[in-house]
């Protein structure tokens, strides 16, 4: 069989990505022609975790039709003929990848820690009786309270649907929630969305819904950690692009 390689003149395509076990990973990224299938799927390893000899790759065109299996490893990228706006879909067929099962998107499947209340009064050192000790220690502190309105100032030039960066560490997303959250304490909150699975929550914390998002997308922040203006969703790729 022929050749099917037709390189266009920056040897490069942007295909959206997606993942059959991670239902919420989707992304575009720019691929070189000239990598091999191999090379490709040592690329994705990276940032979706599944390990290379356990990964399929299928790519579909832009109207959603299966074009072939990238079935040789040696071969190059750019054999496929993939065209920007063509999909690369990921499966793993290791069912103990870390992506099997629902592990990275439901929090219900993880086993959680319980203790009860009686058990937890016996231990010699809990938190409870480190912070009743510090409060006798320091009775001062007890009477510090934070006001109802701390820091509603910094809050006056964030409104929901804003872009954001949260320090530290330059995390990005979307304002979902401003305001009082009594439930975390005094004064104001700010409510983010991150564009990756970098939070907590899915916007309810302690039983209360303050915004929607995906799990794992949510945090609850003091706005002095919360900056808004221009800042676009990243490529998750992009410390890779070969641009």
């Amino acid at each position: 069989m022929g050749s099917r390689l037709q390189l266009p003149d920056d040897d490069s395509v942007v295909l959206r990505v997606t993942h059959a076990n991670v239902k919420s990973f989707s992304a575009d990224v720019r691929f070189s022609l000239e990598m091999t299938v191999e090379s490709v799927k040592e690329k994705l390893w990276k940032k979706c975790g599944t390990a290379v000899d356990s990964m399929v790759l299928e790519l579909y065109d832009d109207a959603g039709s299966k074009v072939c299996d990238l079935s040789d490893a040696t071969r190059l990228f750019g054999f496929y003929s993939p065209q920007d706006g063509y999909r690369l879909h990921i499966i793993d067929l290791d069912p103990s990848s870390v992506t099997s099962g629902g592990w990275l998107e439901d929090t219900s499947l993880v086993e959680k820690y319980t203790i009860s209340e009686d058990a937890y009064n016996k231990l010699d050192n809990n938190f409870r009786k480190f912070k009743e000790k510090m409060v006798s220690q320091n009775p001062v502190a007890k009477e510090n309270k934070l006001s109802e309105n701390y820091m509603e100032d910094l809050c006056a030039n964030i409104k929901v649907g804003d872009r954001c960066e949260v320090e530290p560490g330059e995390k990005r997303g979307i304002v979902k929630f401003v305001g009082r959250a009594e439930d975390l304490g005094p004064g104001f909150w700010v409510g983010i969305q991150y564009d990756e699975p970098l939070g907590k929550h899915d916007g309810t914390v302690k039983g209360k819904r303050y915004f929607d998002c995906p799990p794992q997308h949510g945090v609850m922040l003091r706005p002095d950690k919360v900056k808004v203006g221009d800042y676009p969703e990243r490529d998750p790729f992009e410390e890779d692009e070969e641009i």
